[in-house]
């Protein structure tokens, strides 16, 4: 069990061999692993962008069909983003209608107010980013973004993240110097989708700060 566990969660590093093992089942195998990552808070650990990197290229060498491919996986990411939605949505009007001591009512119009703001571009962006993708869907249920613009923007952020790293594994995956330094590639692509939330969350700290220093004064 815990083998089984161990190549499911480095399914990226594995895949050669589940390919091998499952034949077209494989289709169905990365369907569940992305939909789950996407739609279950509780395994945000699972493989997602590095994944969908290796099965691109394993597309190439014919293992896989490409279209289908893409196909299966968009479906498996709005789906599961779907679900976190109104698991979070469900949840959430029932977990802050109680009177627990570090949740109110607050926080909650807070969230909706910003999802109903720059939730667009939170879901889009979260897509690039592992953790932050499992959890956005459940927080923009929770804050109740309406159904319709969370769906428009779940579907854009699943086009780009599904076809940019599948379509990017089947032209350059197969590339020696890719193949043998992906975990840099993959940790260098991550830094370049994080730093600049950080650099931008540390400006408008900075301004934020100016401004009140400002105000306070006489």
């Amino acid at each position: 069990m815990l083998e089984f566990l161990n190549m499911l969660i480095h399914i990226d590093q594995t895949l050669g061999v589940w390919v091998a093992q499952y034949g077209a089942w494989i289709y169905l195998i990365l369907f569940l692993i992305i939909f789950a990552e996407t739609g279950l808070v509780v395994v945000p650990f699972l493989p997602g962008d590095s994944l969908l990197f290796i099965a691109g290229a394993f597309a190439a060498t014919g293992s896989m069909h490409l279209g289908l491919l893409i196909a299966l996986l968009l479906v498996a990411a709005v789906g599961g983003n779907t679900v976190n939605y109104f698991v979070g949505r469900f949840i959430g009007p029932k977990v802050f209608s109680q009177n627990i001591r570090f949740l109110d009512r607050e926080a909650l119009i807070k969230t909706h107010a910003f999802y109903e703001k720059h939730g667009g571009k939170t879901l889009i962006i979260a897509r690039f980013l592992p953790i932050v993708r499992t959890f956005a869907p459940f927080v923009a249920g929770v804050g109740y973004m309406t159904f319709a613009r969370f769906q428009f923007f779940n579907v854009v952020g699943a086009l780009l993240w599904i076809v940019l790293l599948v379509c990017l594994g089947y032209f350059f995956g197969n590339l020696p110097l890719v193949r043998e330094h992906l975990n840099t590639i993959v940790l260098v692509g991550l830094g370049a989708a994080i730093v600049p939330l950080l650099l931008g969350g540390l400006w408008k700290g900075l301004r934020h700060l100016r401004n009140r220093s400002e105000g306070a004064r006489p």
